[in-house]
């Protein structure tokens, strides 16, 4: 079998669908000694850097158009251009950034990570809002078949999408091995202080944008910190996404600029010495399709605080605490139970390791070996 595979956004975004594309094909680089591989990104995509560390077994193509301009091409002026005449022919296609484009021959897979755009319209920039609205449907109902991160996001697409439930599958992401607590005391020191760290503090990683649900994260930390005069900081870290002012007028309003910190993007090496450094991870987005920041913080012995919206139970089960994203005192009743009470920390830790343990890229890569099967062999 000879598979496609869009690797633009594992190459060119750093986290979200970005880290889930290049999760899934280490996992397929594991598990897979059998089938071809013929990876393409848009525009001037350097070759991915070892995604699948079989040279024989994989082939790399650069598609001639910047990924902007082929999106203009397909779906605003309606050119039909195949990815095919470029990349060559494949038994099955896997897109796994929500579109689909034209294809002359060859199954189609494509990935449908959230569907927050039609949900939470107003955690959107417009133009993007917009452009998903229309393409999405497009693509789902062109595609062979469809795969998404949790059962959630799958009851919302049949839903939704209106897409047949025989032809949508959940394809869970993975906790990569690099998760883990660190001890060497080299390590965390070193991250300490890149990012300034010398204190206690409350974690969350994402990006900054209103779906993270971060102004109320930090009503909740104001109100704890006030009440319990505890002397841990909350650090924000990820990078500026959109619909971000709000969360800055808010620490500015509760007078907190010292008290909460934008670190920005942390790379994927610094996070789990970051992780290991946190006393408590918080998490309390509107909505996630899967969710790989509270796996990923339980993996390294942090106890999580999270959500218990859309498909965030589903990931982190009874190993946290769950609450409801819009109520700032039970969330902040969460936070003050997690840093105070030693015993719940260390039955949050253990339950953290084992759930953790039920994600992995394997597993992952398992599901989809399934499918790309089961679409090729389909008439």
């Amino acid at each position: 079998m000879r598979i496609g595979f869009d690797v633009t956004a594992a190459v060119r975004q750093r986290a979200g669908i970005g880290r889930w594309a290049r999760g899934l094909l280490q996992g397929l680089a594991e598990i897979d000694q059998e089938n071809d591989y013929l990876l393409f990104a848009a525009g001037r995509t350097p070759p991915p850097d070892g995604l699948l560390p079989q040279p024989s077994k994989v082939r790399f193509r650069t598609l001639p158009f910047s990924e902007r301009t082929l999106l203009i091409l397909w779906f605003r002026l309606g050119i039909p251009l195949p990815v095919d005449l470029f990349t060559g022919p494949a038994d099955v296609f896997h897109f796994p950034n929500y579109i689909l484009p034209p294809l002359r021959r060859g199954k189609a897979v494509v990935t449908v990570h959230d569907l927050s755009f039609l949900l939470y319209p107003e955690c959107h920039e417009e133009g993007l809002r917009a452009f998903l609205e229309r393409v999405v449907p497009l693509s789902v109902a062109a595609a062979d078949f469809v795969t998404v991160d949790s059962a959630h996001v799958k009851n919302e697409a049949i839903c939704l999408l209106d897409i047949p439930p025989d032809r949508v599958e959940v394809v869970y992401g993975g906790v990569d091995a690099r998760f883990q607590p660190v001890k060497n005391e080299a390590v965390l020191q070193a991250v300490r202080q890149r990012y300034r760290l010398h204190f206690p503090f409350v974690l969350h990683v994402g990006v900054i944008e209103p779906r993270k649900n971060l102004v109320r994260l930090i009503e909740a930390y104001d109100r704890v910190r006030s009440a319990l005069h505890l002397p841990h900081r909350l650090v924000l870290a990820g990078g500026l996404g959109w619909l971000y002012e709000e969360v800055f007028q808010k620490v500015a309003e509760l007078g907190l600029q010292d008290l909460v910190l934008f670190p920005g993007y942390v790379p994927e090496e610094d996070l789990p010495a970051l992780y290991s450094l946190a006393d408590l991870f918080v998490y309390p987005s509107l909505y996630e399709g899967f969710g790989f920041p509270p796996l990923e913080a339980m993996a390294c012995g942090v106890p999580v605080v999270a959500s218990n919206a859309a498909s965030l139970p589903e990931v982190v089960g009874d190993a946290g605490l769950l609450v409801r994203p819009t109520d700032i005192e039970q969330l902040a009743d969460a936070i003050a139970r997690a840093l105070t009470d030693n015993a719940l920390r260390a039955e949050l830790r253990e339950r953290g390791f084992k759930r953790a343990r039920l994600f992995t890229w394997q597993a992952a890569a398992e599901r989809a070996l399934s499918i790309y099967r089961r679409v090729v062999e389909a008439p």
